[in-house]
């Protein structure tokens, strides 16, 4: 269900009355979650009359956990820590951070590094104050060629108007989620997902670079390719398409040489059967994987997520 927007409303003190969300999924050592958290929850303390912190554990240090558990319990705000049953992967472990959270407002940080100004923490929400329901804040810099290479054909393919890059971390209303959730319950993409839902996103750049590479990025990118662009169609249909132009290039070559040449008996019946049949078989290849791909954009794939325990932990 579409959720109208917050109007901004603050208390006398000037912090914010909307209720957001941070979904952080816990990526390095101790000491890195712990200076991670302190900024975000100084951030959020500062701007915001009430959040709550929620921490994704998907196979996540257990010094690191354990060191954040001791942390919450003197934090202003609560903390709600999700432990997965097992390694699930980033999009899995988010996807249920996202549905833990009960925030107008959802920050989802892919991990705890710090490359930027913790500034565009609010900078991001004053963002989408003026009209936007997806914010990310993005470095001026490419995390690598192939992260490059992927978002150049994500984005040449897509139908979306908004184009995808690396991002640090995005802000999203409770609107879009809900949208993006009406379309599938669980998203193999949130990014994409986000792009495609139709309603307004907005980048904010800083000056930096991201590290960090989450293991199977190659699987992911590669369900993105084929559920929200038209880059899996086009290449199977060229290679289908090739391959009946090869079939036919075979029987035009097989008739000259019936017509003008010395066949060998029975040769040319042979050919002119096969490549008339290959070239029905690949006409018919096309056709199939239109429709699969109809499919495949009709029913996304249900990425479904286990959760071991959830721990609240309030002061």
């Amino acid at each position: 269900m579409n959720q109208t927007r917050q109007n901004p409303v603050r208390e006398p003190g000037g912090r914010e009355q909307n209720f957001v969300s941070a979904v952080v999924y816990l990526q390095g050592g101790e000491a890195r979650i712990l200076r991670f958290f302190k900024t975000l929850a100084e951030q959020l303390e500062t701007h915001f009359a009430q959040y709550e912190l929620v921490a994704v554990d998907d196979a996540a240090d257990p010094a690191a956990v354990a060191a954040l558990r001791r942390w919450a319990a003197s934090c202003p705000k609560p903390l709600t820590i999700l432990h997965m049953s097992l390694r699930q992967g980033l999009e899995a472990s988010m996807n249920a951070g996202l549905d833990a959270a009960i925030g107008d407002y959802v920050y989802e940080f892919d991990s705890t590094e710090l490359p930027y100004d913790p500034a565009l923490i609010f900078t991001a929400y004053q963002t989408a104050q003026k009209g936007s329901d997806i914010v990310s804040v993005c470095p001026a810099r490419s995390r690598g060629a192939g992260s490059g290479l992927f978002y150049r054909v994500f984005n040449a393919n897509s139908r979306s108007a908004y184009r995808l890059r690396t991002d640090a971390f995005r802000l999203v209303s409770r609107r879009a989620i809900n949208r993006v959730h009406a379309a599938s319950p669980h998203l193999p993409y949130r990014k994409a997902a986000y792009a495609a839902c139709g309603l307004r996103m907005t980048d904010l750049e800083f000056d930096g670079q991201l590290t960090d590479r989450a293991a199977g990025r190659f699987a992911l990118a590669a369900d993105s390719l084929l559920l929200y662009t038209d880059a899996g169609f086009k290449l199977s249909a060229g290679v289908a398409l090739a391959m009946m132009a090869l079939a036919l290039a075979e029987l035009a070559y097989t008739l000259i040489v019936f017509l003008t040449g010395h066949p060998i008996t029975g040769w040319t019946t042979t050919m002119f059967v096969l490549t008339l049949g290959f070239a029905g078989v690949f006409a018919v290849l096309t056709i199939v994987i239109k429709y699969l791909s109809l499919l495949v954009d009709l029913n996304f794939k249900r990425q479904k997520y286990l959760i071991e325990s959830i721990e609240k932990i309030q002061k």
